[in-house]
């Protein structure tokens, strides 16, 4: 499956200002998200971005919110994206087929999310440099059940340079510059 800018649509999971401080290796899953995250809006590709009971976990913390343009979270209290009437709405609107996602927490919300748009014809692609779990452990244990329903998991660089499709690519330079 070869993914392309005209179908594919960035997810950005609950990246919270009460989660991000308890996330294993934080520093390093915000500067990939950031990363992915301006490399997705270099290509012009549309985000959809969710907060997870805001009131108890925070806002989206500010290193990401003030990257994205027209920033307008999806307030949810569901673990999975997709039992979100707002989002499951965006999604369908965006005719996007390919999910790219990072986010938090990998065993939790980024994986039920996964697996129920695997389940409702989607592609869901989980870029595994910008997903995190306050324990490694579940990461990996994320990182098994991903295998075993077919989720295609990738880095930032893999997909940014895949979306690019060619050093010929106006948004090369940018994505370029991005990774280095």
């Amino acid at each position: 499956m070869r993914i392309t800018k005209d179908n594919t649509v960035g997810v950005v999971i609950d990246i919270q200002e009460r989660l991000v401080p308890a996330m294993a290796e934080k520093e390093t899953f915000v500067k990939n998200s950031k990363i992915l995250i301006e490399g997705l809006q270099a290509l012009n590709l549309p985000l959809l971005v969710t907060q997870q009971y805001s009131k108890g976990l925070g806002q989206t913390i500010p290193e990401v919110s003030e990257i994205i343009n027209n920033f307008s979270p999806i307030e949810k209290s569901d673990f999975s994206c997709l039992d979100e009437a707002v989002f499951k709405e965006r999604l369908e609107q965006s005719g996007a087929k390919n999910v790219v996602i990072c986010g938090i927490e990998s065993h939790v919300c980024v994986l039920q999310t996964a697996v129920d748009l695997k389940e409702a014809g989607y592609n869901p692609i989980i870029v595994m440099d910008c997903t995190s779990s306050r324990d490694l452990k579940n990461v990996q244990l994320a990182t098994e059940r991903f295998r075993h329903e077919n989720i295609l998991m990738i880095s930032y660089e893999s997909i940014l340079f895949e979306l690019t499709r060619s050093a010929k690519a106006a948004e090369f330079k940018t994505i370029s510059t991005l990774v280095k």
